[in-house]
């Protein structure tokens, strides 16, 4: 009856139900059903609802493994599963969960055994759907379907399964999809159990801070890491800067745009670029860093640990006033080949310090400088550099 309910976004239940199903009313009170006075116009009838619906779900993925004959209970999980509107979701993650010994052990000495039959169809269906699904994720229904399959993974406590399916993966990619803390905690455990990531994309998935915090201990695992558009903020970079310091990081792309990130957590980002040796492109574009973000920034840049070869700064508020700071610090950074201080607010004042960072830094390959406030004698200035350089593209 739970699971027709669901099928039929059905919750209120009358007489007949009970009658179809062989229940009385009167055993299922105390805590599965609720009685209800129902008024029509001519009359008032007694209808029953499970006290909420994830109860319902949940009566309804336990029924599944205590029917002696379940039939194709594969097909009707993956029929479940291919419901565009998401009513069974919970019901499928539940079913996932009582596949675990763990979870089932409790249950049991009160029900009575699950079908073991049941049990590892279950196992082998969700094995099938992950498989299925992790290279079907282009699209939002893809995105959405993979990280519903994730969450069957997580569900079921299977580490064994969860290394057998997931364990090779090496990229993953949630780009556009918004994401839940608990969607966020589903994939920590997932990529806590994966030996070979390398691409982590959650460019717009809306997760801040409190969603980095789930996925925290395990980003240093990734090598390229999008955080585009998220929201992190500065308490969200402390804990990115957690990782970053750790030993065992292999980040070398990290994108930050648009986080709104200020000077706030700049100590924390300076502390974590002075002891990471991996990190190679670092997106702060589109934040708020100021000047006094950028000149403790340059302080961790100088550091001889620092391999950074893609720095991008654009749309930062920066002045004349951080230019010899910022200039000072890349000017011996030979790793350094890709500078873009775009749509900032420099002037002719900064000209010196960055044609003497261009001549100095014999790495360097394009600085972007577009959208500042530079006169045309100014812009000349830094224009000409490439001809002492062959190579090198100034963009003002």
């Amino acid at each position: 009856m739970a699971f027709t309910g669901i099928s039929k976004k059905k919750i209120v239940f009358r007489d007949g139900d009970l009658t179809k199903y062989k229940l009385e009313p009167s055993q299922f009170l105390s805590g599965f059903l609720v009685e209800l006075l129902e008024k029509d116009e001519s009359a008032q009838s007694v209808v029953y609802t499970f006290p909420h619906l994830t109860i319902q779900e949940f009566v309804a993925a336990l029924t599944q493994f205590l029917t002696p004959d379940p039939g194709e209970i594969g097909k009707l999980l993956s029929e479940a599963h291919s419901e565009k509107d998401g009513r069974f979701e919970i019901f499928l993650r539940f079913v996932a969960g009582l596949s675990s010994p763990q979870s089932a052990r409790p249950l049991v000495e009160f029900l009575g055994p699950f079908l073991h039959q049941t049990t590892c169809r279950v196992i082998d269906w969700v094995k099938e759907k992950v498989e299925g699904q992790i290279g079907d994720s282009q699209t939002e229904t893809g995105k959405r379907k993979l990280l519903n399959t994730f969450h069957y993974l997580f569900e079921s406590q299977n580490k064994a399964l969860a290394r057998n399916t997931v364990g090779s993966m090496e990229k993953l990619s949630f780009r556009g999809l918004r994401l839940t803390p608990i969607d966020c905690a589903v994939l920590s455990h997932v990529i806590g159990l994966c030996d070979t990531i390398k691409h982590l994309d959650l460019q717009q998935c809306y997760i801040q801070c409190e969603g980095l915090q789930r996925l925290g201990p395990v980003l240093h695992k990734c090598q390229d890491l999008s955080l585009y558009r998220n929201e992190v903020g500065d308490s969200g970079v402390k804990l990115l800067s957690a990782a970053l310091r750790n030993p065992e990081c292999k980040i070398q792309k990290l994108d930050l745009y648009g986080n709104a990130l200020t000077d706030s957590c700049a100590e924390d980002l300076a502390s974590a670029l002075s002891t990471n040796r991996s990190l190679i492109y670092l997106n702060l574009g589109h934040n708020k860093l100021g000047d006094s973000g950028v000149k403790l920034l340059s302080v961790a840049l100088r550091n001889p640990d620092c391999k950074i070869q893609k720095l991008h700064l654009y749309e930062n508020a920066l002045t004349d006033s951080c230019a010899e700071d910022l200039a000072s610090a890349l000017s011996t950074k030979q790793s350094l080949r890709i500078l873009n201080l775009e749509t900032n607010s420099f002037t002719d004042q900064s000209v010196p310090a960055l044609r003497r960072l261009i001549l100095t830094c014999r790495s360097l390959e394009e600085i972007r400088l577009r959208g500042n406030q530079f006169s045309p004698n100014g812009e000349r200035q830094l224009k000409s550099l490439q001809e002492s350089r062959p190579g090198l593209e100034v963009t003002v």
